[in-house]
């Protein structure tokens, strides 16, 4: 199996923790260079640390992706460093749990620029050198909550459910020139936004575990359990690789089972 991306630079924002921590892990395990972002410096410093002996050259920067000029910056900085990149996941994201009723225009705005614009402002500063370059895989990472939504996750679920309609729009336009444009949508994936929540639940319910809470949440999950990080940057990995050359505009659901809809 050809996994092997040693020769390729890599881009992966919202890399802190959780899902883009662990694709920073796969992407660097399987050769590639790789540039990242998060906001929190003990946070960037620390995966630096841990990747230090990793294949090939693995660099972070601190960037909050929410602000035109740092992504701007952090774009030229990596590139400076590591060369014009041809993999690209974008991974950053927020899902605020709110009530519809009670947000304001400017959280609204908050959230588009950070969980569609950064994404859209890197695709389309990378995109040219992927297209002369005659290679390119660009990922989104959305929500399989786009597909199935509530009402306290509205805007988290409608932003990230832009990525679906950009993935299928730009793979449509672009894989002509060999550059693949594909998404991933994770359903329940147990990152510190969720062991926080569970923490946040087994305190108002007066339980001493947070297991309990992640078991009664995975009672309808057919695999009966949450997803791990890692298997999510493992879809990352395959669609990144030689594995994936025949897929574009796809949108892959890593929900466990949990969407009953069939389109």
């Amino acid at each position: 199996m050809d996994l092997d991306l040693t020769g390729h630079r890599a881009v992966v924002t919202g890399a802190s923790v959780g899902i883009g921590a662990a694709t920073v892990r796969a992407l660097a395990a399987h050769g590639a260079a790789v540039a990242y972002c998060a906001r929190s410096t003990d946070a960037v410093e620390a995966l630096a640390a841990e990747l230090a002996d990793a294949p090939g050259p693995v660099r972070g920067y601190v960037a909050d992706l929410q602000d035109a000029a740092a992504t701007a910056a952090f774009a030229d900085a990596l590139e400076a460093d590591l060369g014009a990149p041809d993999i690209l996941v974008n991974n950053v994201g927020a899902s605020p749990s709110r009530n519809f009723l009670h947000m304001d225009d400017a959280e609204w705005f908050e959230l588009f620029e950070l969980n569609v614009m950064a994404a859209m402002r890197l695709t389309k500063r990378f995109l040219p050198a992927m297209r002369a370059a005659k290679w390119g895989r660009v990922v989104m990472i959305n929500t399989v909550a786009a597909k199935y939504p509530n009402s306290s996750i509205l805007d988290y679920a409608g932003t990230k459910g832009m990525l679906a309609v950009t993935t299928k729009a730009l793979a449509r336009k672009y894989a002509a020139d060999n550059v693949l444009i594909n998404s991933v949508a994770p359903g329940r994936i147990r990152t510190e936004m969720w062991e926080r929540t569970a923490r946040e639940v087994a305190e108002k319910r007066g339980l001493a575990d947070v297991e309990e809470v992640f078991a009664d949440r995975s009672t309808d999950i057919p695999i009966g359990r949450f997803g791990r990080s890692d298997e999510i940057a493992n879809i990352v990995l395959f669609l990144t690789s030689e594995l994936a050359t025949y897929l574009a505009g796809a949108t892959i659901d890593a929900d466990g089972g949990l969407g009953t809809y069939v389109y």
